[in-house]
């Protein structure tokens, strides 16, 4: 294909998966320079010449090579490596609509902490505390504990009556709380004590019985998310029950494991079953451990400190943000070593957190002190699909658990809550 697409004609046919709004696969010609918008004006044409109803304009994003059309149609086939001898399939799909901004919610101090479960959320704050919010945004606790900034929070378990989470902080705890929701009251009743240094990442193992830390000591460790009290010794043999009595009402708890293998802070951590989790590191590396055996299973080196890692069940692939302002996406079962699948590049800071969709295999979200949030397809490498606006500072956080809300917080001291609910699947 020659550069000058300007003489160029090109044969595309044009298909969907959304079946409303199918039309005729018989080949166009059209000129190599058509962009998105002239291709979205020539289907919508189609679309209102075969139907019999009242047509209102629906805005569409183009695919070729499974790929988005972001440039003229006949840049995108030359970068892809298409063939411009042949029909080429252009895929289009409704176009997701905007994530809607909801509710900002303010803290004393930088929110470095987020997780959502149902109808509530938890935050942590540098200012020591953690806080209970309704999904609408209502404040219900300030629960104060930790003696140095809180970061990084999960849900553990919720009933109609009580729930329980985990809190981490940079004071070397992790707290185990339980919160009855009737009374509106948390207690906490595990201090978990074991890193020597302080603690920037947690998360509960699928089946929700342990859970994993990581701390600026390089360790990672694994603990009981059990709330009864346990009698067993921990790796210094003493066990748990002479602890408490040590420590007062709240029972200290130890680590079942610790697993050594990084050479700097574990920053993130993500679980891919109830035995296998992955972590980053400022070491430049992720880590693959298997917790049935104490051990690293696999690594994959990357050329600057990573920030943040997660894991999505619906396509087995991890995302990355890192110092170098990318998103890399890895597939943890390739055989090919630490190939990286795809680079996602917009951000202009370090990129300090990512979340998979919770339920759209090819949708992820990236916060960055670029004080940029922004909703990615992995079809789109080079564009997001939104920057989310409303930070005016730092990104530290951000959490899609629960697939119509999007959460973040930073070092502006708020919450922000984006509505997602009117997400389409774009299959």
């Amino acid at each position: 294909m020659t550069t000058n697409s300007q003489t160029i004609q090109l044969q595309i046919r044009f298909l969907t998966k959304q079946e409303q709004y199918a039309v005729s696969d018989t080949p166009f010609a059209v000129d190599s320079t058509i962009t998105s918008d002239e291709l979205n004006s020539l289907v919508n044409q189609l679309i209102k010449e075969n139907s019999t109803e009242i047509y209102k304009k629906i805005e569409f994003d183009f695919l070729a090579g499974d790929h988005f059309i972001r440039t003229d149609l006949g840049q995108h086939i030359a970068s892809r490596g298409l063939s411009s001898e042949t029909v080429i399939d252009v895929e289009y799909v409704e176009r997701l609509p905007a994530p809607e901004p909801q509710d900002c919610l303010l803290h004393d101090d930088w929110v470095s902490a987020v997780h959502v479960c149902n109808n509530w959320i938890l935050s942590g704050c540098y200012d020591d505390t953690v806080h209970l919010w309704s999904k609408k945004g209502k404040h219900k606790l300030t629960i104060p504990g930790h003696t140095k900034g809180v970061k990084a929070v999960s849900w553990i378990s919720e009933n109609e009556d009580s729930a329980t989470f985990v809190s981490v902080s940079h004071d070397q705890t992790a707290l185990l709380w339980e919160w009855n929701m009737k009374e509106n009251v948390v207690e906490c009743v595990h201090v978990c004590r074991g890193h020597a240094r302080g603690i920037e990442c947690v998360g509960v193992s699928n089946d929700k019985t342990k859970f994993a830390t990581g701390a600026w000591d390089n360790m990672l460790k694994i603990w009981s998310a059990s709330m009864e009290e346990e009698s067993f010794g921990d790796e210094d043999g003493e066990t748990d029950s002479k602890r408490s009595k040590k420590e007062g009402k709240s029972q200290v708890r130890t680590p079942k494991m610790t697993l050594k293998g990084h050479r700097e802070a574990v920053s993130g951590l993500s679980w891919l079953s109830s035995s296998e989790l992955v972590t980053s590191s400022w070491d430049h590396t992720l880590r693959t451990w298997d917790i049935s055996v104490g051990a690293s299973v696999s690594q994959i080196s990357g050329n600057k400190a990573f920030f943040d890692v997660h894991y999505s069940s619906l396509n087995g692939l991890l995302i990355t943000g890192s110092a170098d302002r990318h998103v890399r996406m890895y597939d943890p079962r390739s055989t090919e070593g630490g190939i990286c699948k795809a680079t996602f590049t917009s951000h202009d800071a370090w990129v300090m957190c990512v979340r998979w969709s919770p339920t759209d295999e090819k949708l992820f979200i990236s916060g960055s002190h670029d004080s940029k949030l922004k909703l990615w397809d992995i079809r789109s490498p080079s564009v997001p699909l939104f920057d989310m606006v409303g930070h005016e500072d730092k990104i530290l956080c951000c959490d899609w658990t629960f697939p119509d809300l999007v959460v973040s917080g930073g070092t502006d001291n708020t919450l922000r809550l984006y509505k997602t609910s009117d997400f389409k699947t774009l299959s």
